[in-house]
């Protein structure tokens, strides 16, 4: 006599969405989103500190930037000698290099601040190496002409030491831009959604 099949327990499978099983299978993590209330306080902060780097940045760009040797003229002018007016390009070179630095270490001190990552702490470093920027380029000349005062007897021929300028609104780039850059750069290797703000 053969032996007939065992039959088992009968398998139900369903298809209804309702289920436990498919809700287990279509549920994801939430993706974290972009948080602006509880970083707003902070980003003024740092808008305020970043500001406040104009000072010092002034300051070392008035010691730095050469001063331009000129001679008077009989119209009453100061002419740069010879090769002299290249240092307009110096000043705002040095310029350039100094706050593009200073643009650096913000953007690399900020990233600390892991629970504050993300793009308000962004716009507001960029904002305040704008304004950073901007009051270095207007006490660096105030010091720079303290430094180089023109005397007041001044005969046509005569030479005098210049104070550097910057007249051009190119020098307003280099810190602001350097932030979003590397901020960006380091946000862009860590390669988290939430860049690392739940570990913070």
């Amino acid at each position: 006599m053969s032996e007939q099949p065992v039959e088992g327990p009968e398998r139900k499978y369903t298809t209804d969405r309702d289920s436990v099983p498919w809700r287990q299978l279509r549920t994801r993590p939430p993706r974290p989103g972009v948080v602006f209330g509880a970083d707003l306080l902070p980003a003024l902060s740092v808008l305020s500190l970043v500001t406040l780097l104009g000072f010092p940045l002034g300051w070392i760009w008035a010691h730095l930037a050469p001063p331009r040797e000129s001679t008077m003229t009989r119209q009453g002018e100061l002419v740069p000698v010879l090769v002299e007016s290249y240092h307009r390009f110096d000043g705002l070179a040095v310029f350039l290099l100094l706050s593009s630095a200073c643009g650096v270490l913000v953007a690399a001190a900020a990233w600390q601040l892991r629970g504050r990552r993300g793009p308000v702490l962004l716009v507001a470093m960029v904002l305040g190496s704008l304004l950073s920027a901007w009051l270095g380029m207007r006490l660096g000349t105030s010091f720079a002409a303290g430094m180089y005062p023109v005397p007041d007897t001044l005969r046509p021929g005569d030479l005098v030491a210049v104070a550097p300028r910057l007249d051009t609104l190119v020098g307003l780039l280099g810190q602001p831009l350097t932030v979003a850059l590397t901020y960006g750069l380091v946000a862009s290797w860590n390669g988290l959604d939430d860049l690392g703000r739940r570990r913070g």
